[in-house]
């Protein structure tokens, strides 16, 4: 249950990214719960792999490359659903990453906090 609610803030974060960029296209509700849906999978399968492979560039920049490897989650995400999700440019999927990781831990502290 607490996977369904996460995805749920990573929709609703993916929702607020789409309305702050216009380079980025998002179909609907359901395009964002289905690609909150595949970015949790990427991030179980994928992005632990990804991790692995770029450690050393990873520790040189201090744990920053880790906002690349969630822009190219994100960039596998929208090859996955095609025309129903875009994101113009690898630049602009890196900033998206960056906003998504700010918002899922703002999100997750609200939500957090309310249930206790």
């Amino acid at each position: 249950m607490n996977w369904l609610f996460s995805i749920i803030l990573n929709a609703v974060a993916i929702i607020a990214v789409d309305q702050l960029f216009d380079s980025i296209y998002l179909e609907g509700i359901g395009t964002a719960i289905l690609a909150s849906f595949i970015l949790s999978i990427l991030n179980v399968i994928v992005r632990p792999i990804l991790v692995v492979l770029t450690l050393p560039i990873t520790v040189l920049s201090l744990g920053l490359f880790l906002f690349v490897i969630n822009a190219i989650t994100l960039m596998i995400t929208q090859g996955l659903l095609g025309s129903s999700f875009e994101i113009e440019g690898f630049g602009m999927a890196i900033l998206a990453a960056i906003i998504l990781s700010i918002l899922n831990l703002i999100l997750n502290q609200l939500f957090k906090d309310a249930k206790k």
